[in-house]
């Protein structure tokens, strides 16, 4: 084997997992997590089932693995940002739920609430896994954007684990919309103007400055 020919294949092997992952979120948009089966996997990736145990223990490691790389890298990495970001907290919220928005208008990957959804009472270790992973991390990211907001005098004192959920449910609604129902509007739905309408009356309901008025 030439060098470059090594190097084509060493470049492959390494893109192998994210390749399987691919191959998984599409058979499990398909079929569901209880009606995927690791050869449905494999086939869909070109791959013996043999090589996707090289990789991932069982399915269940699978779809953890694509939550990980997917939702949790998101979260990840808008937490990052927020913690560097020295503006004013509305502002801050505002990017925080626009980050997550542009997650939900433009990535596949936002079929696994979805599936996690249909498969939690039949799941319940994969159900509690995305608890902690993606809903508790991000309930307490927005929480601590809000009591940030209520520090600085700039939202009004009102509990930020129940402003917390209201800052997420649109944003949850729209992933079930675009998954579920999208595909039987008569035109594309305006995802873009429903985040910046919730935004904007989010941020009015959270004012202090509106609460004196």
């Amino acid at each position: 084997m030439d060098a470059s020919a090594n190097q084509r294949w060493k470049r492959r092997k390494a893109d192998r997992p994210q390749e399987i992952l691919e191959a998984a979120l599409g058979v499990l948009a398909e079929k569901g997590y209880a009606g995927t089966r690791m050869e449905d996997i494999a086939h869909r990736a070109g791959v013996t089932k043999g090589t996707i145990y090289l990789y991932f223990e069982n399915k269940e490691a699978v779809l953890k693995a694509l939550v990980r790389t997917s939702i949790g890298t998101t979260i990840d990495q808008v937490k990052e940002n927020a913690e560097r970001f020295e503006g004013p907290a509305p502002e801050l919220l505002r990017f925080v739920l626009t980050a997550i928005g542009q997650f939900i208008m433009t990535s596949n990957h936002v079929v696994l609430p979805k599936i996690v959804i249909a498969e939690a009472g039949n799941f319940p270790e994969f159900a509690r896994f995305y608890r902690e992973e993606i809903i508790d991390k991000g309930l307490a990211l927005l929480s601590a954007v809000i009591g940030r907001g209520i520090e600085h005098g700039e939202f009004r004192a009102i509990p930020s684990g129940h402003a917390a959920r209201l800052c997420i449910a649109p944003l949850l609604l729209a992933a079930i919309w675009r998954t579920t129902f999208a595909h039987l509007d008569s035109e594309p739905y305006d995802y873009q103007g429903l985040f910046e309408t919730h935004i904007e009356t989010l941020l009015r309901g959270l004012s202090a400055e509106e609460a004196l008025a």
